[in-house]
């Protein structure tokens, strides 16, 4: 059984497992990760083109394989970097205007937008160490 304790900005702050067999509980912490998905052009410039922190631009589509790999990859090692960037997940089916925009001939790509403008991009399934490699230098360039 878990419960999870919210805090008032609704993100998991803390998680508490209970283990009924011995009567004991365990805390973690979680951290807070910067992940969300974008609703739509006005929302991609609001909080991707205007973001004062780096965000990778994750254009995917959920008929995409190597795109259902990537996503717990590339969530993961965002989560590590701890707010430094954030992610945002652009579903190339639903918005394939901003696809256009971007140049997303075939997915996965993923983009790093600084600024409002590319800094980076990386096309295609890669390995977890390329991955947070990528993620790494970009959140170095950014400081």
């Amino acid at each position: 059984m878990q419960r999870q304790l919210i805090n008032a900005l609704g993100g998991v702050t803390r998680r508490q497992l209970y283990f009924p067999s011995n009567g004991r509980a365990v805390h973690t912490s979680a951290h807070r990760r910067e992940i969300f998905k974008v609703q739509s052009a006005e929302d991609f410039d609001k909080k991707v083109k205007n973001s004062q922190t780096p965000v990778i631009v994750d254009f995917f589509a959920t008929w995409c394989n190597p795109c259902k790999l990537l996503t717990p990859r590339i969530e993961s090692i965002v989560g590590e970097q701890q707010g430094s960037i954030k992610l945002a997940k652009v579903d190339i089916d639903e918005h394939s205007e901003l696809a256009l925009d971007y140049d997303v001939a075939a997915v996965p790509v993923l983009v790093v937008m600084k600024n409002g403008k590319e800094v980076q991009r990386m096309v295609g399934l890669q390995d977890e160490d390329k991955i947070r490699a990528w993620v790494e230098a970009a959140v170095k360039e950014s400081k």
